[in-house]
């Protein structure tokens, strides 16, 4: 059963249009990951275009939400909640966006031997965002099943922490990479991918507290 009431259908269909714009930026994001990998710059400005637009939209439909929901005087019981989510939330696309404007700027070179782990991680990553959306989905249509998927983001973080341990050895135990300074930077790379699993994590452990809220 939806928190929100019957007049207030238009908001629950913002704040759909919002998470699936999050949604959008996962998939974005990942093709653009890959993109980069495979040395499709072209195609990868377009993701990046892309991601930009979804980020603008999605904070548009948050400051509408916002607005609507202090104006209208909308579930007064759950609107710090439902905000707060919103506001958390938003902090994920806005990593998708940084994330491929930083690969933009400073080009780093993936060897061979780093394609497959940087691909690994940027779908658990990615897997940990996509069942963010369905919690979040849940937590306005169906709360009993919320738990399911906010498990499954802390697994999908756990992954990604676990790849990126295991990319920065193969990295700093390479003989290939010569450079100190050029470890250094794909190690911040392969940390700023692993963060987007890391804001997912944050999103998910407070909507199992608005969960359990309602849930009482």
């Amino acid at each position: 059963m939806s928190i929100l009431f019957n007049r207030a259908k238009q908001i629950e269909a913002q704040i759909e249009q919002f998470f699936d714009k999050i949604s959008d930026a996962g998939l974005i994001f990942s093709a653009g990951i890959n993109n980069y990998i495979d040395g499709d710059y072209e195609q990868f400005q377009t993701r990046l275009k892309d991601i930009k637009k979804h980020e603008g939209a999605a904070d548009d439909l948050r400051r509408e939400i916002r607005y609507q929901l202090y104006t209208k005087m909308l579930i007064p019981e759950s609107r710090g909640d439902v905000l707060g989510l919103l506001e958390t939330s938003d902090n994920v696309i806005d990593t998708t966006k940084i994330v491929l404007a930083h690969f933009d700027i400073e080009k780093p070179k993936i060897y061979p031997f780093l394609k497959d782990g940087f691909r690994e991680l940027t779908k658990a990553s990615v897997e940990s965002l996509t069942n963010l959306v369905r919690a979040n989905h849940a937590f306005f249509k169906n709360n009993d099943i919320i738990r399911d998927y906010i498990h499954k983001v802390f697994f999908f973080e756990h992954e990604a922490d676990r790849i990126e341990e295991s990319l920065n050895r193969t990295i700093f135990q390479s003989e290939e990479i010569s450079r100190l300074s050029e470890k250094m930077q794909l190690r911040d790379f392969v940390a700023s991918i692993a963060g987007l699993s890391d804001d997912c994590e944050d999103v998910a452990e407070r909507l199992s507290v608005y969960s359990i809220k309602r849930s009482l």
